[in-house]
């Protein structure tokens, strides 16, 4: 079982003590390196200029420079690039990046991870939420490469979790068929063709315990849909799409059941979240106007949306690199994330978790290999991950999910696995 030290020392501001001729800075790493070249560069000149210019004296060179160098600790890179790799490839520890809040303050800034809000009344003074803690470690429950029969996952796809019952649903994509388990983790069935289920995406389980499941075309049935079973994993009914103006392109991707109106929003990649009434008639999208950067405003594409805590609806946009979020009677409240392929940042955010304990909010990124980690009122707070193949370590991670316990669970879907990840 790996264990993930975190690295408290990333909550502090960075040093920074050299600039590009812009002005803006180089981080204390690339500082090093610029310093060490020169130094380098000069002594190379007084010793290849001397007559007497012997290997010793290289040798002597070199003792010098890598003294002056010092350890290579200090260089940002990936997530999880940082990692001390025990003998077995498993990571002892993955350094953490968190924002510079204190820095953004002291330069009088608002921090780019910041949520954006509505603006507060003029006699409404703004209170700074209190600091979230980070993590002190993340340690490997769990990994699950397989089946209740033995037979291996292939490419899982997304993931799901029954508050109710205490299920973990995950959508085995290459092999075609939906999976449960317990809640400690250990394989229940499987529902694959001989339920009707030919190319599953996402799914969700409603109050009653029904089943919902999201369907792209397959060979048997070329209609986007919604399949419905009843607790007894009994199909009950075809959801079809209609109503709305490219309702015949409409592809389901991901489903959440909102507990307290009944209604089902779909995410597909559709320009808003598709809102359908109990017996799935069509009733309205659900469409976030965004821009990115200087661009018009438009509707938001949306590839995933979840249920939070006191009925919250929380829609992600690949394209937007944002989280947008609205009350249960659907006024927006807020927007959170920023588009990018650094630390901190969204490049292709697939899909999203909500710890129903905290509220935190977990993000995961398909190409950065990686997931954000967010405050409940949109404050980014930290990263993990990283694309590798040991134990904490992701590639082209696809959806994140967090049970009960508030253990994050990723659908690691090309490392063929699930992983169950715990925050101390």
């Amino acid at each position: 079982m790996g264990s993930h030290a975190f690295d408290q020392t990333m909550s502090q501001p960075r040093e920074y003590r050299c600039c590009l001729p812009n002005g803006k800075p180089f981080c204390g790493a690339m500082s090093r390196i610029v310093r060490v070249f020169q130094f380098f560069s000069f002594l190379m000149q007084k010793f290849t200029t001397c007559r007497h210019f012997s290997k010793k004296r290289l040798a002597s060179l070199i003792i010098i420079v890598s003294v002056v160098a010092g350890p290579a600790n200090g260089f940002d890179s990936l997530p999880g690039m940082a990692a001390q790799v025990s003998g077995d490839g498993s990571p002892d520890g993955v350094a953490v990046k968190a924002p510079a809040q204190a820095r953004a303050k002291a330069q009088g800034k608002t921090p780019a991870e910041a949520p954006e809000k509505a603006q507060p009344e003029e006699n409404e003074q703004a209170v700074a939420p209190p600091p979230s803690p980070l993590p002190r470690k993340m340690t490997t429950l769990r990994v699950i490469t397989e089946d209740y029969e033995g037979m291996r996952l292939s490419y899982p796809s997304k993931i799901s979790f029954d508050p109710v019952k205490k299920e973990i649903y995950v959508t085995d994509s290459g092999n075609g068929r939906i999976l449960v388990y317990t809640h400690d983790f250990y394989p229940l069935l499987a529902v694959g063709q001989s339920h009707g289920i030919e190319a599953p995406g996402g799914l969700a389980v409603d109050v009653d315990g029904s089943l919902y499941v999201a369907l792209a075309p397959g060979r048997t049935n070329p209609v986007p849909r919604i399949a419905v079973f009843s607790p007894s994993l009994r199909w009950e009914k075809d959801i079809v799409f209609a109503g709305f103006k490219g309702a015949e392109d409409f592809r389901p991707r991901n489903i959440a059941i909102h507990s307290r109106t009944g209604r089902l929003y779909v995410a597909g990649g559709f320009t808003g979240a598709v809102v359908l009434n109990k017996d799935g008639a069509f009733s309205h999208l659900l469409s976030p106007m965004d821009s990115l950067k200087h661009r018009s405003s438009e509707k938001a594409t949306i590839c995933d949306v979840e249920i939070g805590p006191a009925g919250k609806i929380f829609l992600l946009s690949e394209d937007m690199g944002r989280v947008y979020v609205y009350d249960q009677d659907e006024n927006f409240l807020m927007k959170f994330g920023e588009k990018g392929g650094s630390s901190g940042k969204l490049s292709r955010p697939r899909g999203l978790g909500i710890d129903p304990n905290t509220g935190m909010v977990y993000v995961i990124d398909y190409m950065r290999h990686s997931a954000n980690a967010y405050s409940a009122d949109g404050r980014f707070l930290y990263e993990f991950g990283g694309k590798g193949w040991g134990r904490g370590w992701f590639q082209f991670p696809s959806d994140i999910t967090v049970d009960a316990q508030g253990n994050v669970l990723v659908a690691d879907t090309f490392n063929n696995r699930v992983q169950v990840l715990t925050m101390e």
